[in-house]
């Protein structure tokens, strides 16, 4: 059981900046940040800013049989969770393996009940306290208020490319002599850049992630020495009572300070045939994923191919929902359209084949998803993109970036792509391009 209590906030810009830095005393924390003053034509906003510290309990899991372990775990706890579902669960649902490098070593699942949980919309701010400690509501709110920020000393991290410009080109090649011979017909080919020795700190970096992004479904995640930073634009799926919602992306375009130039970038996505049979396709995918848990004919495209400008680029976001019956468990959902269509490409098996043979490092955290379960089985998840992973343990810093290769593809203009949706991360650790 928990304890609410609601305060107003004056700032509530400058109080997101003081809990993130009280809340890295905990060994878990999440906070979601939909930068709503930004993204306010974003469509099933649920709140401005959700932050979740301290677990009670938790589920951590490799790939076997990972959801039907989360499905005991959430269907039982009846409670807040907030975790994340790594891409190689992928390996629980078919038979699929990962055997590429890993450099990170998280777990292929993880989830936790916390004890504190802070839900902000606009000016009012919601505290849920299990009981257990609720006595301590008054006392935290004080010493958010009073937090201030401590400057770290200025990056020098090296970061290296796993595959070349030239390999990244063959691969590109090998993927479309796939699609020539119809095994597949669109994959998301990804590639990895890392550094080794890297000494961050991890709060400055997401908040300088975030604050050039902007992006409705922005990250800060901690457990322990390893953390997710992500900017991401991208929801994978979220449910609001019977309502199932899904968002790919597919199609990416140059933001331009020139606001002709802009806006002519915009409209070239928009008319850009490659980028919306790319789009369509995943469209048509995540249709038939949805189909498997939603009540008769209830599928639907609510939104096909509509431009959503960010402050790195212009994206291309189709917005698919559907029915459920009040019966169908939240896990189930999530088992039957995981990963993202948007990242494995079509057909979904065939196309996360290939791509485990061609790329070069174990996806992990990166193509997954990052969410919450609300006590009443609702949930809200995005996709890990323009992220940033670090495992303090180690040192080691990562961050993938993809793009879909179709028959139409041109790998070098696959290459800068790739480059442009990178260029955030070199930008908050102090690197060029």
């Amino acid at each position: 059981m928990r304890t609410t209590s609601t305060k107003h906030l004056s700032n509530p810009t400058l109080f997101k900046e003081q809990i993130l830095y009280w809340s890295q005393q905990f060994s878990e924390t999440i906070i979601l940040d939909s930068n709503i003053e930004s993204n306010e034509n974003q469509l099933y906003k649920s709140y401005d800013l959700i932050v979740a510290v301290e677990a009670f309990t938790s589920i951590q899991t490799d790939y076997e049989k990972a959801f039907e372990d989360l499905y005991q775990y959430q269907s039982k706890t009846n409670d807040w969770l907030f975790g994340y579902l790594s891409y190689d669960l992928k390996n629980d649902i078919e038979a699929l393996d990962s055997k590429n490098y890993d450099g990170l070593h998280f777990p292929d699942l993880y989830f936790f009940q916390p004890k504190k949980i802070f839900l902000l919309k606009e000016n009012s701010l919601e505290i849920q306290y299990l009981n257990m400690c609720e006595d301590e509501i008054d006392s935290d709110f004080e010493d958010i208020l009073n937090q201030s920020k401590i400057k770290s000393p200025k990056l020098n991290i090296a970061i290296e490319q796993r595959i070349s410009k030239e390999n990244y080109i063959k691969k590109v090649e090998k993927t479309l002599a796939h699609i020539h011979r119809g095994d597949i017909y669109e994959a998301n080919f990804c590639m990895e850049f890392y550094a080794h020795n890297a000494q961050i700190n991890p709060s400055e970096i997401y908040q300088k992630l975030n604050r050039i992004s902007d992006s409705p479904f922005a990250v800060y995640f901690k457990k322990n020495q390893q953390y997710l930073l992500s900017a991401s634009p991208e929801r994978y799926l979220k449910k609001e009572n019977e309502k199932v919602i899904s968002q790919p992306i597919k199609g990416t375009a140059k933001r331009d300070t020139d606001s002709n130039i802009d806006e002519q970038n915009k409209t070239a996505l928009f008319n850009n045939p490659k980028e919306r049979s790319e789009n369509i396709m995943i469209v048509d995918l995540v249709r038939n994923d949805l189909s498997q848990t939603a009540t008769k004919g209830s599928v639907e495209v609510e939104e096909l191919c509509e431009i959503y400008s960010f402050k790195q680029v212009h994206q291309m976001i189709s917005t698919v929902i559907s029915n459920v019956s009040h019966t169908t468990s939240p896990i189930e959902m999530l088992r039957t359209t995981f990963p993202m269509g948007s990242m494995t490409g079509a057909p979904k098996i065939s196309a996360m084949k290939i791509m485990e043979e061609l790329e070069e490092t174990k996806r992990g955290l990166y193509s997954g998803a990052v969410g919450y379960f609300t006590p009443s089985g609702n949930f809200d998840f995005n996709v890990v993109i323009r992220s940033i992973l670090y495992n303090s343990e180690n040192q080691y810093l990562s961050f993938s970036v993809g793009s879909a290769i179709t028959a139409e593809a041109i790998p070098e203009n696959e290459y800068e792509e790739c480059l442009l949706k990178a260029k955030a991360m070199f930008e908050v650790l102090n690197e060029t391009v």
